[in-house]
């Protein structure tokens, strides 16, 4: 789907994943989803909510097992057996749509960043996760740079917003 306007320069450009890129006198505005993967996502939130939260087997029972999932193996397992007062497995009927498993709930995948040279490597299909390791510093760039790439980053949380309009005071 392409349209084309002559005084606005308005052109809307749709891709193989049904996200709709605007651009507008050169500039390029954010992309957005299209109608299929919002319906996929939106049925993708109803299962999550109706879905268990899978834990190990046991795990309620003794401290020292954790209760991140590991499948029941024992040969009278009641759990592996599925009696119906143990915990619920896992199992193929809990997967969510394929076109949107893996993909973040805005609907775009998510590309981890270290640096503001990994951005050059984003294009406007995916959205933007700075890593944990990253200092005040470089995340700034990132975010500065990332603004200028008219990139969305997920986890700027209100993060050095002060320190970012100071920076522009400072020349930095």
């Amino acid at each position: 789907m392409s349209l084309r306007k002559e005084k606005g320069c308005e052109i809307m450009v749709e891709t193989k994943l049904s996200i709709e890129v605007k651009e507008q006198e050169g500039v390029i505005v954010k992309p957005k989803i299209g109608l299929e993967k919002r319906r996929l996502l939106r049925i993708r939130k109803l299962q999550k909510s109706k879905k268990p939260d899978f834990i190990r087997q046991e795990s309620w029972r003794y401290k020292r097992v954790k209760s991140s999932w590991r499948r029941p193996r024992g040969r009278d397992s009641r759990m592996r057996k599925k009696d119906a007062a143990w915990p619920k497995s896992v199992s193929i009927g809990y997967r969510s749509p394929r076109k949107v498993s893996g993909l973040h709930p805005s609907g775009f995948e998510e590309i981890l960043i270290y640096n503001p040279k990994d951005l050059e490597k984003v294009n406007s299909k995916n959205v933007v996760r700075i890593g944990h390791t990253v200092g005040l510093k470089k995340r700034l760039m990132i975010i500065e740079k990332a603004s200028e790439l008219n990139l969305r980053v997920l986890n700027t949380r209100g993060v050095g917003e002060d320190e970012l309009k100071e920076s522009e005071k400072n020349g930095l």
